[in-house]
């Protein structure tokens, strides 16, 4: 038998940023509990609001599973005497177990025969153990932040006020920090007045839509944006509703209300970031576009209240807008002043970090890394690289980046272009934050993509350099973001350098700034960055033995092995590939380590040897272009054809003879066929998918 589950955490209003990773993290903990506690279970489903965290289980075994589980006990030999009698040591075995020694058997292990007692234990009921899982749900919920309250101890992400818990209809009784459980909820916080009883999921669900709460986010997101729709329509527009926004804003409410402002024309003169800031990060309001995708002087805000004069309202938040509107109009009018290039020099009043010195000094060091990094890939932008990464920091120190931390670089292309640089430095400024988090999009110059490398390589050799190194949670420089960031862009561009060469440079460049070995800071980290590509290419969908088998050949360059790893994803679906990796397994496995010499067709006997050795060749020719032309999936077709060569020189040749020039001659054949793999892959690490 089964029973329903309806928990509820009601808090204080909990960070929209929070909401959907605590939904899944409570999913998962409870999950994973209820496993633990061999509880059968279905449905489960979760569902927030500002105000409160709920789980649904919609089928939970009335009680635990059966434990059978077995205790070992002495050995045989002691357990019985010479007439098979049991000893002492095996009747305190059993009255130590709660069982007859006649229950007891022999069971034999690796060490031998030993007395083995089969317990039984029945599992508690739903009803006695529920009141025990559930505060430790609770606790086991992760944030990025928690805090205390009142006189108590526990620790949450917000004060909890209430706590709804019903198996069955009928309530599971327990106490967190002097809050009961029991069956009833609240409704909105200003619209709702009084408790509601519940019995059920349905009947809460029901309830609480008639006190202004919309539970379920999935429904709350849908009405968030159809409503923003509907309000931009109304004025000939269309709302910009990126899927963070939209997140965000349905997270903060729980009774979607719209409202649609209007504000001055006369800022729509001003960069369209600039407008759209203020508007998404700090009011997170909707902008409004034309047809055309220009902006025009609307937005659109969701409310969490509704009132008879929703005017009040939209009053309201065309003010504060407004304002907004007007200190950003007052900071480009003054950041204009003064050309982008002036402001260089001011960086020297702003720490990057106290070793390693200001951000001019940071400036100093990009330039001649993105100039020697630029030399290697693009030599005709050297110049173009240089300029922009000499002006990329200054917009750090103009008053519209201050006020707006999140306009830098989009401020510095405006500022450059404003300050008569070339439309290319000015994306490079730009495009050097890119990417900024997961999903962003990333550089489309080759100049912004230089710049952007040399950034982060900076910033993590310096790092890594003086010890600050990612440990856990702890990542404050936020080093792995820029690791991931350094291989998406060299995936995505197929800059064809070897990692460690700007690495090394980036190290070089440091100096005495340095305080650890420069080897060990330079193998640390092209291991840290090693580990960024391997989860890219995983989370492409890429099997962790395909990626370990690439990466084990070459991780230097990047893009290389990125386009080796989606080829033999790609090879795995052939029909013979796991006869490839047979073929390359049997040929491996005879080859002595480190074993090298060159083949002497004189000494070829059998007709085998002579096929081998010539087919091998003729595809070594064939796949050594293929790979450089980076088409390895072909390349691997190629290979992929030796197969029944191979098959035939084993079944044809003993390769292990008495004679010591002739064995090594024949697997001086074997390596040069285990030699075509090696610009693609280690096969030897690739698990055979029957």
């Amino acid at each position: 038998m089964t029973k329903e589950l309806l928990f509820e955490i009601g808090t204080e209003e909990i960070p929209s940023g929070y909401m959907a990773a605590a939904l899944k993290d409570l999913e998962a903990q409870a999950h994973g509990i209820f496993r633990d506690q061999r509880i059968a279970c279905s449905g489960i489903r979760t569902y927030g609001t500002p105000r409160r965290l709920t789980l649904h289980v919609e089928r939970l075994q009335e009680s635990q599973s059966a434990l059978v589980r077995e205790v070992v006990g002495p050995a045989k030999a002691v357990a019985f005497d010479q007439e098979g009698r049991p000893t002492k040591a095996a009747v305190g075995f059993a009255k130590a177990q709660g069982i007859p020694v006649e229950k007891l058997r022999v069971k034999t292990l690796d060490r031998g025969d030993y007395l083995v007692a089969t317990i039984e234990e029945q599992g508690m009921r739903l009803e006695e153990l529920l009141p025990i899982i559930l505060p430790r749900l609770v606790a086991s919920l992760s944030f990025p932040k928690f805090m205390r309250w009142g006189q108590g101890t526990f620790r949450f992400v917000r004060p909890i006020r209430w706590l709804l818990a019903l198996y069955g209809g009928r309530v599971v009784p327990f106490d967190i920090d002097g809050v009961t459980s029991g069956s009833k909820t609240y409704g909105h916080r200003f619209l709702s007045r009084g408790q509601i009883r519940v019995r059920s999921f349905q009947d809460y669900l029901q309830k609480l839509e008639g006190r202004f709460v919309i539970v379920d986010q999935a429904r709350r997101r849908e009405l968030v944006v159809r409503l923003a729709e509907e309000a931009a329509a109304k004025v000939g527009g269309r709302p910009v509703l990126d899927d963070d926004l939209v997140e965000s804003v349905s997270y903060l409410v729980e009774y979607p209300n719209v409202i649609c402002g209007e504000f001055e024309r006369q800022y729509l003169s001003l960069p369209r970031d600039v407008i759209m800031t203020p508007m998404r990060k700090h009011q997170r309001y909707f902008p409004v576009v034309d047809d055309a995708g220009r902006l025009i002087p609307y937005f659109v805000a969701i409310s969490n209240m509704t009132a008879k004069d929703m005017d009040v309202i939209r009053a309201g938040n065309e003010r504060v807008l407004r304002a907004r509107l007007k200190d950003a109009d007052f900071f480009f009018k003054e950041d204009r002043k003064t050309p982008l290039p002036e402001r260089v020099p001011k960086l020297r009043g702003i720490i990057f970090q106290e070793r390693l010195g200001t951000m001019f000094d940071k400036v100093e060091r990009l330039q001649l890394l993105a100039s020697y990094i630029a030399e290697q890939v693009a030599p005709h932008l050297v110049d173009e690289a240089r300029r922009a990464t000499q002006l990329c920091k200054a917009d750090l120190v103009t008053t519209m980046v201050k006020e707006f931390p999140n306009l830098q670089g989009v401020m510095g292309h405006e500022y450059a272009l404003l300050s008569g640089e070339s439309p290319a430095v000015a994306q490079a400024i730009e495009e050097h934050h890119l990417p900024r988090f997961a999903g962003d999009r990333l550089p489309e110059s080759m100049i912004g993509a230089i710049v952007g490398l040399a950034d982060r390589i900076d910033s993590i050799c310096g790092c890594f350099g003086i010890g600050l190194i990612p440990s856990g949670s702890e990542d404050p420089y936020g080093l792995r973001r820029l690791a991931l960031g350094t291989v998406q862009i060299l995936l995505s561009t197929g800059i064809d350098l070897p990692l460690s060469e700007p690495v090394g440079k980036g190290l070089e460049l440091l100096g005495d700034r340095l305080t650890r070995p420069r080897d060990r800071a330079a193998r640390e980290v092209m291991e840290f960055l090693t580990a960024r590509l391997h989860a890219i290419l995983m989370e492409r969908g890429i099997p962790a033995d395909l990626v370990d088998a690439v990466l084990s050949v070459d991780v230097e360059r990047v893009s290389e092995a990125g386009n080796r790893a989606e080829a033999l994803a790609a090879f795995r679906q052939e029909a013979d590939f796991g006869e490839l990796v047979v073929a390359f397994r049997r040929v491996v496995n005879i080859l002595p380590k480190g074993f090298s010499r060159a083949v002497d067709p004189h000494r070829f006997v059998t007709s085998a040897e002579r096929a081998l050795h010539a087919e091998a060749a003729t595809l070594r020719a064939e796949t050594e272009h293929l790979v450089r032309a980076r088409d390895y999936f072909r390349a691997l077709q190629r290979i992929a054809t030796i197969r029944p060569i191979v098959d035939m020189f084993f079944e044809e040749v003993m390769v292990m003879v008495d004679d010591r020039d002739l064995q090594e001659n024949r697997l001086a054949i074997l390596k040069e066929v285990a030699d075509l793999f090696s610009g693609i892959a280690d096969f030897s690490k690739i698990a055979v998918v029957p």
